[in-house]
């Protein structure tokens, strides 16, 4: 039986959440309203904890101010956004873990319900190559360009029970099913209950309240792998 390895991303391999930390970033290097941006994207982060963020809405906001910037800038602030916010956030103890389960032959997945335009590079730091994000939609390129963002999302978005529709389509497109694979998952949030409930061994990784009382119950591996930051 194969094993593999799905890890959430934020606060749980990343001691910051890199979707809110990208709209903090995109603030203060002028693309927003500082106040007027700061008021939603804290609305949007205290539903997404609650665990009543509608995904759609949210993509729409977060992902504004790059696509008004366009591809060329977006990228160029986001290499800047990994040197200065998301490195100093990847703890050693973070890269260990994973390096653990890709030295025993496991295939190593991160499963997040952040973006690909922002999490695809961190998965990349991380030595990660297989990423299910929320896929961002986009434009039809021209003169072989590709295309832009739209703030839509392409497909399945991967935030609650949408990523365990997700893995399913990941798996099924390797002629897997969930019988033939044995799988842990890290996740600190209570957003993922479903994804861990379906799982081998769910394990809560730097745990909110709601789903270190739900691991106690049920004796789930609890494991504090670092201190969260903002």
């Amino acid at each position: 039986m194969k094993k593999l390895a799905l890890f959430d991303l934020d606060h749980t391999l990343l001691a910051i959440d890199s979707d809110y930390s990208w709209g903090v970033f995109t603030t203060q290097i002028g693309w927003t309203d500082p106040a007027e941006f700061k008021q939603r994207n804290d609305e949007f982060y205290a539903h997404y904890k609650a665990g009543t963020l509608d995904i759609h809405d949210y993509v729409r906001f977060a992902t504004d101010a790059a696509r008004l910037q366009g591809a060329e800038k977006s990228i160029a602030a986001h290499a800047d956004f990994m040197r200065s916010m998301v490195l100093p956030a990847i703890t050693p103890q973070a890269r260990a873990l994973v390096r653990q389960h890709q030295d025993a032959g496991d295939m190593v997945v991160i499963v997040t319900a952040t973006n690909d335009f922002v999490t695809r590079p961190i998965a990349s730091e991380l030595g990660v190559s297989e990423l299910l994000a929320v896929e961002l939609a986009r434009t039809q390129g021209v003169d072989g360009q590709p295309g832009w963002i739209t703030g839509d999302i392409h497909g399945v978005p991967s935030a609650r029970e949408g990523k365990v529709t997700r893995v399913a389509q990941w798996l099924a497109a390797r002629g897997l099913d969930w019988g033939d694979v044995d799988i842990t998952f890290y996740t600190d949030s209570i957003n993922d209950l479903a994804l861990m409930e379906k799982v081998n061994h769910p394990v809560a990784t730097n745990p909110d309240e709601r789903l270190r009382a739900i691991a106690t119950e049920r004796g789930w591996r609890i494991l504090d792998l670092f201190q969260k930051l903002t």
